[in-house]
């Protein structure tokens, strides 16, 4: 067979991109698509590979102008050939799932979410500093691209997502139905420390719908430390609203994630997530997590066990859940377990069942000389 991977594009960093990584990193004899692919935005086993972009590719200033070139990215994926594929497996919060296949292939759309700022306009609307002209242009250009993702939506001929919210919008959305799938989570970066520091973290982009003010506004209130690891177009916003006790260290490298997080109180989640890989990273290190009691979170936190929940989406309410939080003890060792439920072999094991059930003629685990050093994982091929 020859595998195609598409992914929406590589212009951040985040869970739907280490998805996209572990898919080709299963199939190391595919080829990997997306619409544009900034080198510096690539997840680490991807660095080298190559990528087939679109001709979005050219378009000046990508990194920074990539939101503005929102109209053009459904054009760019239909330019992507994949007829003489066999088999694809897109990986989409967006674009990816409205490739266009061969009749006879079987297309799987790994779904992070139905497009987020689409269907939720209002929202997205009401956190961005419109001015009135892009108010005025801006619901028209969504109805329009509405129209195509509800066409797109129909080019899979299976949805897997990632969460059971993720499936339940996608039946409201698309009306299609979606086995779940949990992503992976690389459980074996992260070790428990006996050290143990006086600070939350916060591990996410910063952009709006992530609710990150909460976090800073409790801890201010609170003067607790808080170190946030993340970079984002609201990162400015949010120092200015930031008292003494919260710092910014930006993206910062995964060796020092692992340090920050292993040490660390907990970990501060405040937006409904679709799923969030973060928690489970976290529990990983044996470390707890305060979440808003919605979207994927409610699936991956035990609570009481693997961390405790607020459920207003206010400073005030995240804070008394913060000094609930403190008066708790938590288990390292009954964390990682937790964690361990969602690693990346019962990811890959999963996947491939699904593969087979169908029609993916999946053979058995191979090695991938492409992984790092001292790194072993399993990959599959198919016949």
């Amino acid at each position: 067979m020859n595998i195609a991977i598409v992914h929406d594009y590589f212009i951040q960093l985040g869970g739907a991109e280490k998805v996209a990584e572990e898919l080709y990193c299963m199939f190391p004899e595919s080829s990997l698509f997306a619409t544009v692919a900034l080198p510096d935005c690539l997840p680490p086993r991807l660095a080298g590979v190559p990528i087939r972009t679109s001709w979005m590719q050219k378009l000046p200033r990508m990194k920074e102008r990539f939101r503005f070139y929102f109209p053009f990215y459904p054009l760019g994926v239909s330019g992507l050939d994949l007829s003489k594929y066999d088999l694809v497996i897109s990986s989409s919060s967006a674009y990816a799932k409205g490739v266009r296949t061969r009749h006879d292939a079987i297309h799987v759309c790994y779904c992070h979410t139905p497009t987020r700022w689409i269907w939720n306009y209002q929202d997205y609307s009401r956190r961005e500093s419109f001015g009135p002209v892009k108010h005025a242009i801006l619901p028209v250009l969504i109805e329009c691209l509405k129209h195509w993702d509800k066409g797109a939506s129909r080019q899979p001929d299976h949805f897997v997502a990632n969460s059971q919210t993720v499936a339940a919008r996608i039946q409201k959305t698309y009306q299609r139905s979606a086995q779940v799938i949990h992503p992976p989570i690389d459980i074996d970066r992260f070790r428990a420390s006996s050290e143990r520091e006086d600070y939350y973290v916060v591990l996410s982009r910063l952009v709006g719908y992530k609710r990150i003010d909460l976090a800073v506004r409790a801890c201010t209130q609170l003067g607790r430390n808080l170190l946030v690891l993340g970079d984002g177009p609201d990162r400015k916003v949010l120092e200015e609203m930031a008292g003494p006790s919260v710092k910014f260290l930006g993206r910062v490298s995964d060796s020092d994630v692992e340090h920050y997080v292993s040490r660390c109180r907990g970990l501060l989640f405040p937006g409904e997530e679709d799923f969030g890989m973060a928690p489970l990273e976290v529990a990983a290190a044996g470390r707890p997590t305060i979440a808003y009691r919605a979207g994927g979170a409610v699936e991956t936190i035990v609570e009481g066990v693997t961390g405790a929940f607020f459920d207003e989406l206010t400073p005030e309410c995240l804070a008394d859940a913060i000094e609930r939080f403190e008066k708790m003890e938590w288990s390292p060792a009954t964390l990682r377990l937790h964690a361990e439920r969602f690693s990346t072999p019962v990811f890959q094991e999963r996947l491939l069942e699904f593969l087979r059930r169908v029609g993916a003629p999946v053979e058995t685990f191979v090695p991938f000389s492409g992984t790092p050093a001292n790194t072993a994982f399993p990959v599959a091929h198919l016949a």
